[in-house]
């Protein structure tokens, strides 16, 4: 996946936000009849789960969309059905902000989204090149690709002060919602209350 972040320093505390804010002509969504379905559906006797693991949007990290057949039964709507998890900011010993979960999280499960300024590659430039002259380091970047960056420096959520490990509990995936390109932070096995939340930032 073509993501990143770069975080340096610690930050002064941001303006929150839930969803990314879009400093150019924001992303177009597709039309409803040309957007990604699947044909998901369920018998009366079945007790498995609507838009599991086989769902073939699900497969390719899409989330389901009006389009599709599965209507309000459907689990694979991360940005939708699923709640942030509860977590806390901390001061680490070694690595300044961080985030600990405030309650147990299941492998597998939606924790946040990443979200902050959307912006392009010549102001991602032009923002670097302000805070190196201002010998400034705090500031959160998410390549999301080539010309896509979100900015979380002035603008975000928890999930800006989640740290690197290279033994994470979680990771960052890029989907696509109705269009729009989105990142998700999902547990990749259980997180304890108490417990350390981070992802690679490779």
């Amino acid at each position: 996946m073509a993501t990143s972040e770069k975080k340096i320093g610690e930050s002064k505390k941001p303006k929150s936000i839930r969803r990314n804010t879009y400093l150019n002509k924001k992303f177009k969504k597709k039309d409803k009849d040309h957007g990604i379905f699947c044909s998901c559906s369920l018998s009366p006797a079945s007790s498995s789960t609507l838009c599991g693991s086989d769902c073939s949007c699900r497969i390719i990290l899409s989330s389901c969309s009006s389009t599709c057949g599965c209507r309000c039964e459907c689990t694979n709507k991360p940005f939708e059905k699923r709640r942030i998890k509860k977590m806390k900011r901390v001061q680490t010993e070694k690595c300044g902000d961080g985030i600990v979960a405030d309650e147990d999280i299941n492998a597998g499960e939606f924790i946040i989204e990443y979200v902050g300024e959307v912006i392009n590659k010549k102001i991602c430039e032009e923002r670097l090149r302000e805070m190196n002259h201002k010998e400034e380091t705090n500031f959160y970047l998410c390549q999301v690709n080539s010309n896509m960056v979100i900015d979380a420096t002035y603008k975000g959520n928890k999930s800006r002060y989640i740290n690197h490990s290279c033994n994470p509990n979680a990771k960052m995936q890029k989907w696509v919602n109705d269009g729009e390109i989105r990142i998700a932070i999902f547990a990749t096995r259980d997180i304890k209350k108490g417990d350390d939340v981070t992802y690679d930032y490779q």
